[in-house]
């Protein structure tokens, strides 16, 4: 049977790098289950010559189009197929149309590892009804609590359309200034507007909203994306974003701890379980039939089965079982990260 070694991105944080072989296992079955023509099997972390891989074998070898969507695993540094005691690197290309600058230049207590930020995208994606589309389609990506933006140029990175919230006006600020500086730096052609949002006469906030191309023949032929940032009240994503109007919703949750640049949010009035209890209902409005909801979470302020009942009150169905089980893991002392993945079923 063929074999292949996975060696692990190198992340910054120490603790993340640790528990990185265990959640690169879990997302790999997941890929296995949803994506690759080839049965994936044996999965385990495995040192060789003091380095840390995941290694695995296949029924059938894999084909160009498998090692293109495992070219996108959130920790996947170098892919090799292994024959005895020879690695042989494939030529894994990831979706990646941007410089990894955008995800990793920004620093702020409190940021989501953008690693992990990844590899929630992808899961939520893989519960999707059209799991491929992460190759073929062209997707839009909500993250209602948006901070300063990890999930959005994660989004960006995919070549995808994405639209966040984020009622804390220093964290929107922030973004604005990272985001406009950053691609006049990278000379992307784009376009990019901002102004006060209103509903029914009422001021509900300020909004960001960006054109660009990937090059700039695609930005002078109209081959654009667009991303959104609206400094808004989470509560009113249905009043601002048309029903079904999204394939993926993705988010890390408020993990009850203050980090410095978060203390402001008017979220943090609420209680996490308060604020996702009202919130999930809302936010599933905006989410295609047959889309995917992904949320990550502390779950030392809400349990894995309040968060269920809430997702699963919403009408949305809940992946449980085998590696969806596999993914909790420790931030620090405070925090013991979750996350679940759901689907919007045809009602």
């Amino acid at each position: 049977m063929p074999e292949y070694a996975i060696l692990i991105y190198p992340a910054a944080n120490r603790v993340y790098t640790d528990t990185s072989p265990h959640l690169l296992r879990a997302e790999l079955e997941v890929f296995g289950d949803t994506v690759l023509s080839a049965e994936v099997t044996e999965i385990a972390p495995r040192r060789i010559g003091g380095v840390d891989y995941v290694t695995f074998t296949t029924a059938d070898p894999l084909t160009e189009r498998d090692i293109a969507f495992l070219a996108n695993l959130s920790s996947l540094y170098v892919l090799f197929e292994l024959t005895g005691e020879l690695f042989r690197p494939l030529p894994a290309g990831p979706l990646a149309v941007f410089d990894s600058d955008l995800l990793t230049i920004q620093k702020y207590s409190g940021k989501t590892n953008e690693l992990f930020t990844k590899l929630l995208l992808n899961l939520t994606l893989l519960a999707a009804d059209r799991p491929q589309a992460m190759l073929d389609r062209r997707l839009h990506v909500l993250d209602p609590l948006c901070g300063r933006g990890t999930t959005l140029n994660q989004a960006m990175m995919y070549g995808f359309d994405a639209t966040g919230f984020e009622v804390d006006g220093k964290d929107f600020d922030a973004y604005e200034q990272f985001i406009k500086t950053w691609l006049r730096t990278k000379r992307i052609k784009h376009d990019a507007t901002s102004g006060a949002v209103r509903r029914n006469k009422v001021r509900l906030g300020r909004r960001l909203d960006i054109e660009f191309g990937h090059t700039k023949e695609d930005y002078k032929a109209g081959r654009t994306r667009r991303m959104s940032y609206l400094n808004c009240d989470t509560l009113t994503t249905d009043e601002l974003l048309k029903g079904g109007s999204v394939d993926l919703i993705v988010t890390d949750a408020p993990y009850g701890v203050q980090h410095g640049s978060h203390r402001a949010r008017g979220e943090s009035s609420r209680s996490p379980r308060e604020l996702l209890a009202a919130a999930v209902p809302v936010w599933t409005r905006a989410l295609r039939t047959g889309g995917a909801f992904g949320i990550s979470w502390n779950t030392h302020v809400v349990t894995r089965e309040e968060l269920t009942e809430i997702l699963a009150g919403a009408g949305l169905e809940v992946r449980t079982g085998g590696p969806f089980e596999a993914f909790r893991h420790r931030v620090d002392q405070a925090i013991v990260r979750d996350l679940l993945v759901a689907r919007k079923p045809a009602s």
